[in-house]
């Protein structure tokens, strides 16, 4: 038995009808050359890949028990009814089996939740796609993994080649350990709980501290450096992507070459996060201006940012940290505007290290499950960002994947593409993940704010292009 920890057990107080707080990916896969088992489809090859090295996930067969009356974080314990045939399942899809049929898929997978009474997790065998491909579309929650640790997980499950590597052997039989009674998750709150108002003392001292640090270094970016410093909380401006969500969702996709976005990088300056964020930017421009909108001030993302050290790997849970970066969306030149995003982007870098991810932790930490669910569950029944400011407009994640080739139960993965969660407000997730020289875009769209992902894909690609014309016409900076 092993508790949440604050921040991984946020995700599962704050999750609600409308947020479901789950990430996913979508890999497609060629058709096997050989099938590694005998006249076995691609689902019965692939299930039986997952079964054999489920025992190298070992929370993967662990469920959260909430504590009774929300006292404190729920606690991981093995699950003794586990029953893999419930978290693998085979689908089709509608012929012809193309991009829209499996986007719509996705979407719909996207917009249920996860049983919170079993282990957070689902795959989905996708079948029937176009050219005899096959797609594996994973579910995890997010108090179980961030999108680091989710790579790992779907690795357990990959091979760096058509044939199967060497593992170790499986334990003769899995034992589940018994399930806590109500009296021991009450007996284990209290004790956890005696030590509360000493965490609390010291958390207040360190936030104090950080808000001093932080208008101090915003006062002397302004009068001294006369520069903006980066947005702060709910300063994002109103737009038609923001406000209380549905449960539905929309999904779209795009990829692009990696080498494209180094030729902007090198020629026009900044990160290949920066390029991420300045195409998404002119995107956004693009579609609020098919909507007729026009905003005086710039968008505001969040984006996500890894805290996974070297010495974190094979641990599941959140290491995340996060920084508001503005998208300078009231600049029309795509060159400039990349330059503000990327002067933007090493500021808000600079002030995340005064908000440190332990700030946030120690908070996380004091939470108590039943208020936190009771003010999540309120303000989408009141559908209170309807009415107030979102805390940023849209969410924005990159995240590095493997650069080598992969197989699963001996097909070769050709495409791999992100799904991160929507946060009540924000209508619009956009995520990035590189595979082999590519970077493949997850674009994930409440059905009633933003509807037409494909259409931003679209004008994501025009974004692109619009940046790489000039950077092949400038040349790599100094040369």
């Amino acid at each position: 038995m092993e508790r949440l920890s604050g921040l991984d057990a946020s995700f599962l107080a704050m999750e609600t009808s409308t947020m479901k707080l789950h990430v996913s990916a979508v890999m497609v896969f060629e058709p096997p050359v050989s099938p590694t088992g005998e006249n076995e489809s691609c689902f019965e090859c692939v299930r039986r890949v997952i079964g054999e090295r489920l025992h190298l996930v070992p929370p993967l067969r662990r469920r959260a028990v909430r504590v009774p009356f929300g006292l404190h974080h729920p606690v991981w314990v093995e699950d003794p009814d586990f029953d893999l045939d419930y978290h693998v399942r085979r689908v089709g899809v509608p012929h012809p089996g193309g991009p829209k049929e499996l986007a719509d898929f996705v979407g719909d997978v996207a917009g249920r939740p996860l049983d919170l009474d079993r282990p957070l997790w689902e795959m989905y065998v996708v079948e029937g796609l176009e050219s005899g491909h096959f797609a594996l579309v994973t579910k995890l929650h997010h108090a179980t993994i961030d999108g680091a640790s989710g790579a790992e997980v779907l690795a357990a499950f990959l091979d760096l080649g058509p044939e199967p590597r060497l593992l170790p052997p499986a334990p003769d039989r899995w034992r589940p350990e018994p399930l806590p009674s109500e009296s021991e998750l009450v007996a284990g709150a209290l004790s956890s709980l005696s030590r509360q108002p000493e965490r609390t003392i010291s958390a207040l001292r360190r936030t104090a501290g950080a808000v001093r640090g932080l208008s101090e270094r915003n006062r002397r970016l302004r009068e001294e450096d006369g520069v903006e410093p980066p947005p702060a909380p709910f300063s994002a401006p109103r737009s038609s992507l923001n406000g209380a969500i549905s449960a539905h969702r929309r999904f779209g996709f795009f990829q692009v070459s990696l080498d494209d976005v180094q030729t902007i990088r090198r020629a026009l300056g900044g990160t290949v996060n920066d390029v991420v964020l300045a195409a998404v930017a002119g995107a956004l421009r693009r579609l609020l201006a098919d909507r007729g909108e026009t905003l005086d001030d710039s968008l505001v993302a969040m984006v996500p940012m890894s805290t996974r050290a070297p010495a974190d790997a094979g641990l599941l849970g959140n290491k995340v940290h996060a920084m508001l970066v503005s998208l300078a969306t009231t600049i029309a030149d795509p060159v400039e505007r990349l330059q503000a995003i990327s002067s933007g982007t090493r500021l808000a870098k600079e002030q995340s290290r005064v908000l440190s991810e332990d700030l946030l932790r120690d908070w996380a930490q004091l939470a108590v499950p039943a208020v936190s669910s009771r003010l999540a569950r309120l303000a989408g029944n009141l559908r209170l960002f309807d009415h107030v400011p979102a805390l940023f407009n849209v969410l924005i994640s990159n995240i590095p994947g493997p650069d080598i080739p992969l197989w699963c139960a001996g097909a070769r993965l050709v495409a791999l593409y992100p799904v991160g969660p929507l946060a009540d407000g924000v209508g619009l997730n956009i995520t990035v993940l590189s595979y082999t020289g590519t970077l493949y875009v997850g674009i994930l769209g409440c059905r009633g704010l933003v509807p037409e992902v494909d259409r931003l894909a679209h004008h994501l690609s025009d974004a692109l292009n619009e940046l790489i014309k000039v950077a092949v016409r400038t040349g790599p900076i100094g040369a």
